[in-house]
């Protein structure tokens, strides 16, 4: 099984995540800014909410992404306030033909002082058990 995991991130949190899930499937995390050129069963998405929606990064990373390359995508985030990303990613996915996995891994992450220390060890020990179990089936 190829899998990739790429990110966006302002803040650290969703890098830290996406290392974590990274470590767990046997791959590198890499920032959006790096295309997907290798055809891919599953790409984790790392991603959060800003302004009350995914970055237009995100949206336009997704734009980018070739069907014929990409099996599925499998959402995971952090965010301070606003819990899933999933409707959006899936939304912008959907445009490009890509399925959208129904499960997801979302945290807690620190801004400005709220949740401080968050995504802490036990959320990124929960992210890669997650990720874990799309290798073991």
């Amino acid at each position: 099984m190829n899998i990739a995991v790429r990110y966006y991130t302002k803040t650290g949190n969703t890098k830290r995540l996406a290392e974590a899930v990274a470590s767990a499937v046997g791959c590198e995390a890499l920032p959006i800014s790096v295309p997907v050129e290798d055809k891919v069963d599953i790409l984790f998405l790392g991603n959060s909410y800003y302004a009350f929606s995914i970055d237009p990064e995100v949206r336009d990373f997704i734009s980018r992404l070739d069907s014929s390359k990409v099996g599925k995508i499998v959402n995971f985030g952090s965010a301070a306030m606003l819990n899933s990303t999933l409707k959006k990613v899936r939304a912008e996915a959907a445009k490009k033909g890509i399925a959208t996995d129904d499960r997801e891994f979302h945290c807690k992450g620190e801004f400005k002082g709220l949740h401080k220390g968050r995504p802490n060890g036990s959320d990124l020990k929960a992210a890669a058990e997650f990720a874990g179990r799309f290798i073991a089936s």
